[in-house]
């Protein structure tokens, strides 16, 4: 999936060898309403957009892997959709259960009191969790095709960026390691989820947990600004070592391509499109 000031497209191999392409227009809420781009606050407005196009390409995706006679090729589209958007909603639940929930328990177990220990401590254990999460996926046989979709969107995109002519040889030239991956946003998060939590001091009542948690937003909008901070030429040689842990860990989330796999991240990227506005945003993978 690429995805433009403009469009968002996904593009698919299906099983008979053919690349299906969904072009959508779509305007961010940033550029549409002023007062909502303002720092912070379109992170975490780009972060709700980001989730919403990524159910809807999953859904285009996974109903085009649904190979069923016409007759039943709309129950079978409507089942998928009701199946992924339940897998959405699981996920989302063990995603707070096991970085957010799990850490914190495991953080009073051990009986610190004092507030910064506290959430430095939780911080330590979320990070360990994710990373453990991150390896032990890595460790599926269907998710090294993921990362490697994931490498060729990466590929892509630096020849794009490089001027280059969008083909799998030239693509093939370049990393699959992106500063401005969605991988590489997680890793801030995490990091700016330590720095904000102590702030918060040591919860102690179910209004102080369920704060936590309603700092998310706060959490993805700062972690946002420091991605597009790290992006700009004149703080990137200074932003560098903290921006190393996320391309390291995509050592994990991207893998090399084949050249059939960069085909379709191409056919994504042309088909978004605008040449009138080239900056391309890679989406939260």
């Amino acid at each position: 999936m690429m995805r433009s000031p403009t469009h968002y497209a996904t593009a698919v191999r299906t099983p008979q060898g053919r690349i299906v392409i969904q072009k959508t227009p779509f305007k961010s809420l940033i550029r549409r309403v002023k007062l909502l781009n303002i720092p912070v606050v379109r992170g975490a407005v780009s972060l709700i957009e980001t989730l919403f196009i990524g159910v809807q390409s999953l859904t285009f995706s996974a109903s085009q892997a649904v190979d069923e006679e016409p007759n039943k090729k709309k129950k079978g589209k409507i089942g998928t959709s009701l199946a992924l958007a339940g897998s959405v909603v699981l996920a989302l639940g063990l995603g707070v259960l096991l970085f957010f929930y799990i850490p914190l328990l495991l953080t009073e177990v051990l009986g610190f009191e004092n507030g910064v220990i506290f959430n430095l401590v939780d911080g330590v254990f979320r990070l360990v969790v994710f990373l453990i999460y991150i390896f032990a996926i890595s460790r599926w046989g269907e998710m090294r095709r993921v990362f490697q979709y994931h490498g060729a969107e990466h590929m892509t995109i630096y020849a794009f960026e490089s001027g280059e002519e969008l083909s799998p040889a030239n693509a093939k030239r370049y990393s699959t390691y992106h500063p401005r991956c969605g991988t590489s946003f997680l890793i801030v998060v995490m990091i700016v989820s330590i720095i904000v939590f102590v702030f918060l001091g040591k919860p102690e009542t179910i209004g102080d947990r369920l704060l936590r948690f309603a700092m998310i937003p706060l959490i993805a909008g700062i972690s946002f600004e420091f991605i597009k901070l790290s992006a700009r030429k004149s703080f990137g040689k200074w932003l560098k070592p903290a921006v190393w842990p996320g391309l390291a860990l995509q050592r994990i989330t991207t893998k090399p391509p084949s050249d059939d796999m960069i085909e379709v991240a191409i056919a994504a990227l042309e088909a978004c499109l605008d040449r009138k506005a080239v900056k391309l945003e890679i989406p939260a993978s």
